[in-house]
């Protein structure tokens, strides 16, 4: 009953609203002559410093996925939930290297999305179209594990009813804030926000890993009990270590995440909305210390064994809840204040990547669709207008993958999103570097990858939830033919068919000498820096992809 939790959800709302006022306040925070403009609401004026770039790209990147799917993954599979910890660390390097020749080729021709440099970089609107749709509906899953977030904390406070309008209206509530704000302030309000969500992050795990081992008999007690409960589950896969049958997954889900992070469209929105190069070096150089955080979180699924948490139950008769892991772990062990603390930093820890991946889907479908196919003479404010709106839509739309998708564990609501994302990466990040693949190879590469990707998602199933189809991301190497229990993981199976087809495509096309569309930049546009004035300030784009000359 929510009374029983009547102390934390009164110090979880008063931080919560305390953070929605700032999101309406952040409208006023380094206000420009207007906000409509692109630039202004969907990028904060590209004028974000080494300080504030830092904590709202990783408050971009470090979500509800670090707070509640991963421990719950650990809790639920043990040493398989690591593989977050080595992605997050090979990442920056790829960070390092491609969205900073991203920026600069951006900052030149005032670009705002992948999509508007991949119509630049190959002279292709069918192309960037492609791209723009692939982002959009990747987001979405994403920002569905956001609201899984909040909801788990909400449900952990009794605040939740047992039909699907009782357990879901709290979290449309909540949204519904994040959508006004939002809607007014633009990127300007996450990147304040951002402030607040880190301290409380840090506070809490800070303080997670030093009372939850002194209350539960030491680490050692922790990795013993986990490692008593892995022994005795049946499934294959899961352990205190890596073993046989899950190496393989754990790898290639290592460096199928590392490879979708970059390329998920709010990852770029956070790199371009700085003010120069200089500030993503810096960024991609410190942002690892959230590694360090995101390893200490994941080990409270370990804590959560030792301290025998019981997930609540789930939305089904039967079921059980594992994002509810943590929240319950806290409110176990935590006095009932700090728990109330612990539980707003989950919320908010929600809400500013949620904002963040709105925004991001917004500008691809503004820039990319709206623009390219309905309105080719819109006005700044006119994109800035129909952003703010499609803002909205997208927060319906994540929703709507709560309810259409129920994946064992809520990771697999960012991995699912990952598969599709990854059918990027030939035209975003090599695109970077080189245009040797044709732009008709690369839309081949792109369906058969595509189709490949949905077709596992499709073969893999939950037993636990009863659901046959889009259960997760692990796809069992015995449905390919293999005698084996291993699986894999299915985006990276699907951009390397992508990555195959395009190249031999691209062979046959240029052998042919099939012609291929003007490229849109050049080379020193990949070197530029904040003192080189943009070409094009809108990001103008003639047909087949040759930029507007502006006097």
């Amino acid at each position: 009953m929510w009374r029983d939790h009547l102390t934390e959800i009164i110090v979880f709302a008063v931080l919560f609203v305390g953070v929605s006022a700032m999101g309406f306040v952040a409208a006023r925070w380094r206000r420009p002559t207007t906000m409509e403009h692109l630039d202004e609401w969907g990028l904060g004026g590209r004028s974000f410093g080494s300080w504030i770039t830092w904590f709202l790209v990783g408050g971009d990147l470090y979500t509800a996925y670090t707070f509640v799917a991963v421990p719950a993954l650990v809790f639920g599979a043990g040493a398989m939930g690591f593989f977050a910890v080595p992605y997050t660390v090979i990442i920056y390097p790829m960070f390092f290297l491609v969205l900073v020749r991203l920026w600069s080729v951006s900052h030149r021709h005032g670009m705002v999305t992948p999509a508007d440099f991949v119509r630049a970089r190959f002279g292709s609107p069918t192309l960037a179209l492609l791209v723009a749709i692939t982002g959009i509906v990747a987001t979405m899953p994403y920002i569905a594990l956001q609201l899984v977030g909040i909801e788990a904390v909400l449900k952990t406070m009794g605040v939740t009813g047992e039909s699907a309008l009782a357990r879901h209206a709290p979290i449309i509530i909540a949204f519904a804030i994040l959508a006004a704000y939002t809607y007014q302030a633009g990127l300007r309000a996450p990147a304040l926000i951002a402030f607040v969500k880190d301290a409380l992050i840090y506070i809490v795990i800070l303080v997670a890993v030093f009372w939850l081992p002194a209350k539960l008999g030491g680490w050692d007690a922790i990795f013993g009990a986990a490692k008593a409960k892995y022994d005795a589950s049946p499934a294959p896969s899961d352990g205190l270590l890596l073993n046989a049958n899950n190496q393989l997954q754990y790898v290639t889900l290592a460096l199928g995440s590392a490879l979708a992070l970059f390329l998920y469209p709010h990852s770029v929105t956070g790199v371009l909305a700085s003010r120069n190069r200089d500030v993503i070096k810096r960024n991609m150089s410190a942002l690892p210390a959230y590694s360090l955080l995101l390893g200490l979180l994941a080990m409270l699924g370990f804590a959560a064994v030792a301290a025998k948490v019981k997930p609540l139950a789930g939305a089904k008769p039967g079921t059980v809840d594992t994002n509810t892991i943590v929240p319950v772990l806290f409110d176990q062990q935590f006095p009932d204040w700090f728990a109330g603390v612990a539980f707003a930093a989950i919320g908010i820890g929600a809400l500013v990547p949620a904002a963040i991946m709105s925004i991001a889907a917004a500008n691809l479908f503004t820039r990319n669709i709206y623009r390219e196919y309905l309105n080719r003479d819109a006005t700044p404010a006119q994109e800035a207008k129909v952003s703010k709106v499609t803002s909205l839509v997208v927060k319906v739309g994540a929703l709507g993958c709560i309810v259409l998708l129920d994946p064992q564990f809520s990771i697999d609501l960012q991995l699912i999103g990952g598969v599709i994302i990854l059918q990027t990466l030939p035209s975003v990040a090599l695109g970077l570097f080189t245009r040797w693949l044709h732009r008709n190879a690369l839309i081949a590469g792109w369906v058969a990858g595509m189709g490949f990707g949905m077709w596992m998602l499709y073969q893999i199933a939950n037993p636990a939830t009863g659901r046959a189809h889009f259960a997760g991301s692990a796809f069992p190497l015995a449905k390919l033919g293999f005698d084996t229990p291993m699986t894999i993981y299915a985006g990276l199976v699907a951009v390397a068919v992508n990555l195959l087809v395009a190249v031999l495509f691209t062979l046959v096309l240029r052998a042919a000498k099939v012609a291929d569309g003007p490229d849109g930049t050049k080379p020193d546009d990949y070197f530029a820096d904040a003192d080189d004035s943009p070409k094009t300030p809108r990001g103008d784009l003639a047909d087949e992809g040759e930029p507007v000359a502006v006097a």
